[in-house]
């Protein structure tokens, strides 16, 4: 089950909790103030091949997109 991060429209607070792909989108309480408004964020993870990191670095071009998901990464 995949890990995602969500963000209170009302207080605030960052947290990640552990959710089935179907529901990653479905509305979830805050676990601060248990507002209803909350949204995922997209997050960046990190990955390593012989040595070099291969993702979830701000280097090689990649500093304005999110984990070198855009055609101008040089990854």
């Amino acid at each position: 089950m995949p890990l995602y991060e969500y963000i209170c429209q009302d207080c605030g607070i960052k947290f990640d909790t552990l959710r089935p792909i179907k529901d990653a989108d479905k509305p979830l309480e805050c676990t601060r103030c248990q507002s209803p408004r909350t949204t995922r964020q997209l997050s960046v993870f990190f990955a390593q091949s012989g040595g070099k990191a291969v993702a979830g670095t701000q280097s090689g071009g990649c500093g304005g997109c999110s984990g070198g998901s855009c055609a101008s990464c040089s990854h």
